[in-house]
């Protein structure tokens, strides 16, 4: 337990984090790979490039000050974050290191500010959100390694099929090695891949969503080519584990993963109307839990939306068009922000331009508000649809939603 002098030192300490945090996760990502360059195995290099990594701890370090004296109002960040970091394989040893250097980022940003009371005070807060996280991990490592089918640290998968769904998106069927059977997962987890590139020194952890429903004799990831964007502000380099997997990863391959993980899950006790949308690639968690539903609560009325560019990057349509015949509960609309010459002739969408409120509450007629809503796409998208759910009337309780790479807030961007 923190004394009460500690947490007031670290509630003063929040407008100093809310004006530097940023400087201060930056610095403490530079101290950590020079002093440790071994975690460069575990991080997302591209996250770290783009400044989304320190940005997102940024955000978890000021909510913990701010909640230093209930620290159970952060456990769903927490148990979100333990996630990420069970996939990644983040183990009780790695905590003294962060905090190490995060308090001596702290220092360097701060200078003098920084007194030896302040460094104390969150040195020993740090102390009671690290034990926090250990043991919420511990408990995620233990479940992964004793369900039916679990195991701990990585497993080796053949790459049964490689199929193309679109000209940007690849789906990959994984099947263990070992031929035993898999671990259940919830629609919406995702599985880490470990990869290890043609001369890179370092291994690559990268986590991709599951997107088809559990209970298969196979995992299937769905994987999108990201090329790079260098262009007035947006600055984003190609995605090297995302072009590996495209260009030289082929069937029969073998790659490694850790267990299914992820908190952004179907909730499948309630029979209450339910609406998924999806832009993009965020199709992917979409679809499985889609398929999940439909397979096992025949009669809850569903809504899926996705908006693509066009239907040359639409992918799994075929998939979703046959479940919209067999499944009378499922209504299915397509949105295409530019529809392709040979899209307006066939008039193979419902939308074009964006999905947007009016538009929205037509295909929701009556009262929307005891729906449940689940979406995932890039940030424009996944802000679009919150400010519009807003509008509506939604609470919060009802929206769902996950950004894919680090976490961020989308009432707060």
């Amino acid at each position: 337990m923190l004394s009460t002098q500690t947490i007031e030192i670290i509630k003063a300490t929040v407008p100093v984090l809310e004006v530097h945090g940023q400087a201060i996760t930056t610095r403490f990502y530079q101290r950590l790979f020079d002093t440790h360059p071994e975690l460069l195995n575990v991080f997302n290099h591209t996250n770290q490039k783009q400044g989304r990594q320190q940005a997102a701890l940024a955000n978890a370090v000021y909510a913990a000050a701010v909640h230093i004296d209930r620290l159970e109002e952060i456990l769903p960040a927490v148990q979100q974050i333990a996630h990420k970091h069970r996939g990644l394989g983040v183990q009780p040893e790695h905590y003294p290191v962060v905090g190490e250097n995060l308090l001596a980022a702290i220092k360097d940003v701060l200078g003098d500010a920084a007194t030896d009371e302040i460094l104390t005070a969150w040195g020993q807060a740090y102390g009671v959100i690290a034990d926090a996280f250990i043991s919420v991990e511990h408990e995620m490592y233990t479940a992964a390694a004793s369900q039916a089918g679990g195991w701990s640290g990585t497993r080796r998968f053949i790459v049964a099929r490689k199929v193309k769904e679109s000209d940007v998106i690849t789906s990959f069927y994984l099947v263990p090695v070992d031929g035993l059977s898999l671990a259940h997962y919830q629609p919406g987890q995702y599985l880490t891949l470990r990869l290890q590139l043609p001369d890179d020194p370092y291994t690559h952890m990268r986590q991709y969503s599951l997107s088809d429903a559990p209970g298969k004799d196979y995992y299937r990831i769905s994987v999108k080519r990201e090329e790079g964007v260098f262009s007035g502000s947006t600055q984003r380099p190609a995605g090297r584990v995302s072009n590996f997997l495209h260009d030289h990863v082929q069937e029969q391959d073998i790659i490694e993963a850790t267990a299914p993980a992820g908190d952004f899950t179907l909730d499948m006790s309630t029979s209450a109307p339910l609406v998924l949308l999806s832009g993009g690639v965020g199709l992917t968690p979409i679809v499985s839990m889609l398929k999940t539903v439909l397979d096992q609560q025949p009669h809850r009325p569903v809504t899926y939306i996705h908006a693509a560019l066009n239907s040359q990057v639409h992918a799994l349509r075929g998939e979703i068009e046959h479940l919209s015949l067999e499944h009378t509960n499922l209504r299915y609309f397509v949105v295409y922000e530019q529809p392709s010459a040979q899209d307006e002739v066939e008039r193979n969408f419902d939308k074009p331009g964006f999905i947007d409120l009016p538009w929205l509450q037509s295909i929701l007629p009556g009262d929307p508000s005891p729906s449940e809503f689940y979406f995932c796409g890039p940030t424009p998208f996944m802000q679009s649809i919150y400010r519009s759910l807003g509008e509506m009337g939604i609470a919060d309780g009802k929206i769902h939603y996950e950004f894919f790479g680090p976490n961020m807030s989308l009432s707060s961007i």
